[in-house]
């Protein structure tokens, strides 16, 4: 587990997992999982500071509400929309 000091604390990093899924109305995302890492991918993938485990389900049901009827025409519109939604989420959390 990395950690890294932070205003409010230590935080741990997170990389980011989903499921995208054809609909009738278009794809789109479910399943929504944070699991720690050493090593994020941010090339290939979403990862985010969350202070804590509590934290880490907070965001990951909003990420799952935030979704639910969002729907997508193709996999990199998801995968867009799903790491602009986070990191946004990162930035405004910081500040």
């Amino acid at each position: 587990m990395q950690v890294r000091a932070s205003p409010d604390g230590l935080e741990m990093i997170y990389q980011l997992t989903w499921k995208t899924l054809p609909g009738l109305k278009g794809l789109y995302c479910e399943g929504f999982r944070a699991a720690e890492t050493n090593s994020p991918d941010t090339d290939r993938g979403v990862a985010v500071e969350l202070a804590s485990e509590a934290e880490r389900d907070v965001f990951l049901r909003q990420l799952e509400e935030h979704f639910a009827a969002q729907r997508f025409s193709n996999n990199a519109a998801a995968f867009e929309a799903v790491k602009s939604h986070a990191l946004e989420r990162a930035a405004t959390k910081q500040s």
